[in-house]
């Protein structure tokens, strides 16, 4: 199983209201044979406390990269965006928007609150495996990330 360089397993944190979606990124990234942990968060409200560690709630090790849809109860995925590349924290760890959403108005958006990338959920099930398989292969195997020793408060 690959791991991160300090042999740890990966830090993946999937902000994402359909248990379907959840189960598959999960499926996906097993199958991959990678080491991880995914902590999947239902709400964008919670994941702003988890990810900036409020009201006691809050990672142990930071996460190496955060999938992000934007279409969240409670508090949605670009306020959710906003909050992480706001938080000087948050701000290195790579984003990648992963939703149901072509508009043009919420990839600009995106793109202008400082996400890493954004791709379209496709609706077909072996894509939809392709594309978890292509983040893991790009955003854990190919770039480098940010050093963990270097994210203030971790």
């Amino acid at each position: 199983m690959k791991k991160t360089n300090d042999g740890e397993p990966w830090e993946i944190v999937l902000v994402e209201d359909n248990p379907g979606d959840i189960g598959l990124v999960e499926e996906a990234l097993t199958d991959s044979g990678i080491s991880f942990n995914l902590k999947a968060i239902t709400n964008g409200r919670e994941a702003v406390e988890y990810l900036k560690r409020e009201n006691g709630r809050g990672y142990l090790n930071p996460p190496d990269l955060i999938i992000l849809d934007l279409n969240l109860p409670i508090l949605g995925g670009l306020d959710v965006l906003r909050e992480i590349k706001g938080d000087e924290k948050l701000e290195p760890i790579p984003v990648v928007i992963l939703t149901t959403s072509e508009a043009e108005r919420d990839i600009f958006n995106s793109y202008k609150l400082k996400a890493n990338s954004y791709i379209t959920k496709p609706v077909d099930f072996d894509e939809f495996v392709d594309i978890i398989n292509n983040i893991k292969n790009y955003w854990l195997s190919i770039v480098k990330l940010p050093p963990k020793k270097y994210l203030v408060g971790s």
